[in-house]
């Protein structure tokens, strides 16, 4: 069985993020459908990546 990945679009791509869940803030780098789950990859400040559920997701400073 194959993986199938996917690149969204999203609104907010490129801007500064905040993830709810966590309440890290950081650049939102890419959001990819993996499986049946929208995932979003956000770069803080110091560089590292993390991933959350797309749904997360909000602008930063909401």
């Amino acid at each position: 069985m194959t993986e199938m990945y996917e690149y969204q679009p999203h609104r907010l791509l490129r801007k500064r993020v905040r993830d709810i869940a966590s309440g890290i803030e950081g650049q939102l780098m890419a959001v990819i459908t993996e499986g049946v789950n929208d995932i979003a990859y956000i770069r803080k400040s110091d560089g590292r990546e993390f991933t959350t559920a797309a749904a997360n997701v909000q602008a930063a400073g909401q």
